[in-house]
C-alpha cells in the first residue's frame, strides 16, 4: 500500500495490530503451544515471529542512527534462509505466557509508534534515507519496510489464527 501520510501508516500499524493481537482474547494458556494440522504455527509462535520482525526492523534504525552497520536480516543470518531466523525468534520467546506474549506484543506497537512518530515523513516517504534501505529497489523507503514487516503479516497472520482457532473448534 502507498502511504501518503505518516498518519495513515501509524492508523494502519494500529488497525492491523489490534485486529491481530485481539484475536487471541479466547485462547487459554495450555493452547498457546498447540499446533494443529493445516496451520504451520502454534499462536505462540505466530506472536513470537511479530515481536522478533518489530524488534528486529526498529533495530535496524536504532543500529544506524547509534553510528553502526545494521546487518540485514539480523547478525548471522541471511535473506535466503529466514527459517533459522524464526526459530530464533520462537525460541526468544517460548518461555512466555500466552498473556505475556500479548502484553510484550502490545508495548512493542507503542514502541513502534513512537519511533514512528519520531521520523520526518521524508525520512519515512523518501528513498535512501537511512542506509539500511539503500540495497533494495526504489520503492523501499523506510515506510515500505515497515509495512510488510507490520501490517501486512498482522493481516496474513490474523487470517492464519483464525484458521487455527477454525480448526481447532474456537471459532
Amino acid at each position: 500500500m502507498a502511504y501518503v501520510s505518516k498518519q495513515q501508516l501509524l492508523d494502519e500499524i494500529n488497525k492491523t495490530a489490534k485486529l491481530f493481537i485481539d484475536e487471541f482474547a479466547v485462547l487459554s494458556e495450555s493452547q498457546k503451544d498447540t499446533l494443529v494440522e493445516g496451520v504451520d504455527r502454534t499462536p505462540a509462535q505466530m506472536i513470537a515471529y511479530q515481536l522478533g520482525w518489530l524488534n528486529l526492523v526498529k533495530s535496524w534504525d536504532d543500529d544506524e542512527l547509534a553510528g553502526q552497520t545494521p546487518e540485514l536480516p539480523a547478525p548471522g543470518y541471511k535473506w535466503n534462509r529466514l527459517g533459522d531466523l524464526y526459530q530464533h525468534f520462537y525460541e526468544t520467546y517460548q518461555d512466555l505466557s500466552l498473556q505475556a506474549l500479548i502484553h510484550s506484543f502490545k508495548q512493542q506497537i507503542e514502541i513502534w509508534n513512537k519511533w514512528i512518530e519520531s521520523l520526518s515523513e521524508d525520512t519515512l516517504f523518501i528513498k535512501d534515507t537511512r542506509n539500511w534501505t539503500t540495497p533494495y529497489p526504489e520503492a523501499w523507503t523506510v515506510a515500505r519496510f515497515i509495512h510488510i514487516n507490520s501490517v501486512a503479516p498482522f493481516k496474513s497472520f490474523r487470517t492464519k489464527i483464525r484458521k487455527w482457532k477454525k480448526l481447532s473448534a474456537l471459532a
